[in-house]
C-alpha cells in the first residue's frame, strides 16, 4: 500500500514490483529451506530436514483422506510446494517491514489458475478427453444440457473461490497490523500477532485441501458416481 514503509519498497518503489521482489524473495526462502533440509539427510533427521519430514508427512496423510496414499504421494510435489509457499508468503506479511506476495491479487489468481490447469489435465490424462467432459453433464442423460453448462460455470468460480479468498484474508490482516502498528507504534501487540500468525496458517491450510479435493473430483470419476 502507498505510503507503508517496507524494506524492499525503499528500494524498488511501491508499485508492482514492491510484490515481485516480495515474491522473489518468498520463492528464496522456500529454496533455501528445500537446500537446508536435503544437505546433508540423516536416516534419523534432525533440524530442517526433521521439521519438513513432519511436513510432507502432515500433506500426505491430508491427501489420504481425499484421494488415498498412492495419489496422495503421487501430487505431494504440487501440493507441499503450493504450501510452502502460500505458508512463508503468509507469515513474511506478519513481520513488519515487509508485505504478503498473497496480500495481491495477481499473485494468488496465479495460483489458483496453476491449480485449476493442473486437476483439469489430470483428469483428461487420466479419464480420456470424451469421458472426463461427459463427466460434467451428470448421470442423468435427460438433465444434460442444463447440467453441463452449470458444471462448466462451477470450475471456473473456482478461480475466483481460490484466489479471493486467500487474496483477501491475507490483504484483510495485512491493513489489520498496518492500523495496529499505527496505534501501538511501541508495544509488541503480541495477542493480533498470535492471531494473524493462526490465520495464515488456517489460509494455507484451507487451499492445499481444496486442492486436493479438486483432484480427486477430477481423476476419481468412477468413486465420484
Amino acid at each position: 500500500m502507498e505510503g507503508i514503509f517496507t524494506y524492499l519498497g525503499a528500494i524498488f518503489g511501491h508499485g508492482q514490483m514492491l510484490f515481485v521482489s516480495h515474491m522473489i524473495l518468498v520463492a528464496g526462502i522456500v529454496l533455501l529451506i528445500a537446500k537446508m533440509a536435503t544437505k546433508s539427510l540423516r536416516a534419523v533427521p534432525g533440524g530442517t530436514q526433521n521439521v519438513m519430514e513432519a511436513y510432507l508427512g502432515g500433506v500426505i496423510s491430508m491427501g489420504t483422506d481425499v484421494l488415498g496414499e498412492e495419489n496422495a504421494r503421487k501430487y505431494l510435489p504440487l501440493i507441499a510446494t503450493l504450501g510452502l509457499f502460500i505458508f512463508t508468503s503468509n507469515m513474511i506479511g506478519i513481520i513488519p517491514g515487509f508485505e504478503s506476495p498473497t496480500s495481491n491479487i495477481n499473485i494468488t489468481l496465479t495460483l489458483a489458475m496453476i491449480v485449476f490447469f493442473y486437476y483439469n489435465f489430470e483428469g483428461i490424462r487420466k479419464n480420456g478427453v470424451v469421458h472426463y467432459f461427459a463427466h460434467f453433464a451428470g448421470p442423468v442423460k435427460l438433465l444434460a444440457p442444463l447440467m453441463f453448462p452449470i458444471e462448466i460455470i462451477s470450475h471456473l468460480s473456482r478461480i475466483v473461490s481460490l484466489s479471493f479468498r486467500l487474496f483477501g484474508s491475507i490483504r484483510g490482516d495485512d491493513m489489520f497490523l498496518w492500523v495496529l502498528l499505527m496505534l501501538t507504534p511501541w508495544i509488541v501487540p503480541l495477542a493480533p500477532f498470535f492471531l494473524l500468525t493462526v490465520m495464515g496458517v488456517l489460509q494455507t491450510f484451507v487451499f492445499m485441501i481444496l486442492t486436493f479435493v479438486y483432484l480427486a473430483g477430477a481423476v476419481a470419476i468412477e468413486e465420484d458416481h
